[in-house]
């Protein structure tokens, strides 16, 4: 399907290109700048069309890795496109454990008693797919150890809900995205570094959880829950966050969207 979608688009571009240079020898009357944009707006609809009429469907593959007596562990998930479901696994001798539309790739990695993971899908994303591709992953994560958790993400939707795990440090890179993030209820102190494209970004605060944010954006909404989390200058924070057992040190980067913290 990459091999395809970029066949389509580089004709598009080849023949645009064709156009501009035909204009500028003046071997054709044509304002060409009047009507590329139509023309590429018209392309990408037929593209994104073609996505919903011929939609494919991805084999579905169950995985699931052993925590092998590991105390600790850190997890790397790289996701194309589609979405992305993460939520707490009980079985006490798992680390992960779901299903990957589209096959995934993985290692792993013992250190002491830490076992590193690191998981890619295996259909990488090209950003003019249209919306028949979807790749679906619906995975647990070990809930009683410390984890350290990097996601990343391409045009994806993502429901991550971490309240019931043992997060210590969660790293988050989006592109073209929309994602609701509940964030661990009794994790101690975490530390969370958001950094993202155009995206829609939700960040649950569980009750009890003391939480300090700082969010940087010149072209994006920011809506923090100022009851829970007065502005002291350029921080969002918490007035029990030094003295909390469970808190939350919040830092997002953002180039245009929006960002919900409550």
């Amino acid at each position: 399907m990459m091999r395809r979608g970029a066949f389509f688009w580089s004709i598009v571009f080849i023949l645009a290109g064709m156009l501009f240079l035909l204009d500028n020898l003046g071997l054709v009357d044509v304002n060409v700048g009047g009507v590329f944009w139509p023309l590429l707006l018209i392309a990408a609809g037929l593209w994104t069309l073609g996505g919903v009429l011929f939609r494919r469907s991805y084999k579905v593959e169950r995985l699931r890795v052993p925590l092998e007596g590991a105390r600790q562990a850190r997890v790397r998930l790289n996701h194309a496109a589609g979405r992305l479901d993460i939520h707490s696994l009980s079985n006490k001798d798992t680390l992960i454990e779901g299903d990957f539309a589209g096959g995934v790739e993985f290692d792993t990695r013992r250190q002491g008693d830490r076992l590193q993971l690191c998981m890619r899908s295996l259909v990488q994303f090209f950003p003019f797919w249209g919306p028949g591709i979807s790749l679906v992953w619906s995975l647990g994560l070990q809930r009683d150890i410390p984890l350290v958790l990097e996601l990343e993400m391409g045009a994806n939707e993502a429901q991550v809900d971490l309240s019931e795990m043992k997060v210590s440090l969660l790293r988050l890179k989006s592109g073209a995205s929309s994602t609701d993030l509940t964030l661990p209820a009794d994790a101690g102190f975490t530390r969370v570094e958001v950094s993202s494209g155009a995206a829609s970004i939700t960040i649950r605060i569980p009750a009890g959880v003391a939480a300090r944010t700082q969010a940087r954006s010149s072209l994006s909404s920011i809506n923090v829950d100022t009851t829970s989390f007065p502005l002291s200058g350029y921080v969002y924070q918490a007035p029990d966050y030094e003295t909390a057992a469970n808190k939350v040190d919040l830092s997002v980067e953002m180039e245009v969207g929006s960002l919900t913290v409550g």
